[in-house]
C-alpha cells in the first residue's frame, strides 16, 4: 500500500521540497496551499496523514486541524517556523499528532512521518492469539487494543494514535505510575528534554475525552511530582 499524505503549506517551496522526500520514499503525495481546500480534500482523498503548515493565510492550520478533528482522526505533523511552546502546545491542544519546527532535517522528518504512520495503522495488524488479550477492561472504560477502539459507558471515545497509546500504557500497567519521560520515550521513542509539555497536554486530552461520560470520575491519576496512572479495580 503506498500511503496517501496530503501537505498542506502556502509556502510553495516548502511543499515542493517535502514533496520530494516523500515521494521518493514512495509514499503518495497529494497537495494543497490554503486551509479552506485542505478540508476539502480530507473529505474527498482520505490521505493517511496530513502535514500542516500553523501560519496560513485566511483559515490557519490550528483551525483546520480542529475541523479535521471534529470529522476524522488521521493522523496530522504541524509544521512551523515558530518556536515558541505556546504554539506547539496550541497545536497538540487541538489534536494533532506531532510538531516539527522549519527548518528541519530531511531524515527527522522522514522517520517522524514513518513512526507515525507505523504507530497509527500498523503498530496491531498482527492480531492478538487470545481475545482476553486484545482487550482491556477496567470499570467502564473498555479498550480494544487490536482496532484502537476505546469506550466508555458504550460511548466510543475518538482519540489520537498518540492518545490511545499513552492510555493503552498506562491501562495495561494498571497501578503502576508512569513518569512524563518515561511516557514521552515509550510512546514516541525519542529522548525526554526537560521542559517538554507533550505528555502533559496530552494527559489533558485524554481526560477531556474519556472522563466526560464518567460524572466526575477519575481515570488517570496525577501522582505529583512522579507522575500518571490509571488505578487497579
Amino acid at each position: 500500500m503506498n500511503e496517501k499524505i496530503l501537505i498542506v503549506d502556502d509556502d510553495r517551496e516548502i511543499v515542493n521540497l517535502v514533496s520530494i522526500y516523500l515521494s521518493n520514499e514512495g509514499y503518495k503525495v497529494i497537495k494543497t496551499c490554503d486551509g479552506y481546500s485542505a478540508f476539502k480534500m480530507v473529505q474527498v482523498e482520505n490521505p493517511q496523514l496530513i502535514i500542516l503548515d500553523v501560519m496560513m493565510p485566511g483559515i490557519g492550520g490550528i483551525e483546520v486541524c480542529r475541523k479535521i478533528r471534529q470529522k476524522c482522526n488521521v493522523p496530522i505533523i504541524m509544521l512551523s517556523a515558530k518556536v515558541q511552546n505556546n504554539d506547539k502546545i496550541a497545536g497538540l491542544l487541538t489534536g494533532a499528532d506531532d510538531y516539527i519546527t522549519k527548518p528541519f532535517d530531511e531524515l527527522e522528518f522522514i522517520v517522524r512521518v514513518k513512526t507515525l504512520l507505523r504507530r497509527a495503522y500498523f503498530f496491531d495488524r498482527k492480531i492478538e492469539s487470545s481475545k482476553d488479550e486484545d482487550l482491556l477492561q477496567l470499570g467502564e472504560l473498555s479498550i480494544k487494543k487490536s482496532t484502537h477502539s476505546v469506550l466508555v459507558k458504550n460511548n466510543v471515545v475518538t482519540l489520537t494514535a498518540r492518545e490511545f497509546e499513552i492510555l493503552f500504557l498506562l491501562a495495561s500497567n494498571a497501578g503502576r505510575v508512569f513518569s512524563a519521560e518515561e511516557i514521552f520515550e515509550r510512546v514516541w521513542s525519542e529522548k525526554y528534554f526537560q521542559s517538554n509539555n507533550t505528555v502533559m497536554v496530552h494527559i489533558s486530552n485524554i481526560r477531556d475525552k474519556v472522563e466526560c461520560y464518567l460524572e466526575g470520575e477519575k481515570i488517570i491519576h496525577t501522582v505529583w511530582g512522579v507522575g500518571y496512572k490509571i488505578e487497579k479495580n
